[in-house]
């Protein structure tokens, strides 16, 4: 379980924590400034993140009632 936890800090991490780190604008990466592709590329890895941590949820194939 607390690997899920680990998958949900990584975009904060990676977005955030690294951004001084990237700010950059002369590499350009697929026509973008490379800052803008860090963005854009986090945005995917984030959907991809959230897919994994779904998958490995436990209560994920029981359905709670609502009582």
């Amino acid at each position: 379980m607390k690997f899920i936890y680990i998958l949900s800090v990584l975009p904060f991490v990676g977005i955030l924590g690294f951004l001084p780190f990237v700010n950059r604008v002369t590499p350009f990466v697929l026509g973008m400034p490379f800052n803008m592709f860090w963005m854009v590329i986090w945005v995917v890895l984030t959907s991809i993140i959230l897919g994994v941590m779904y998958k490995l949820d436990p209560e994920m194939g029981k359905g709670k009632k609502n009582e």
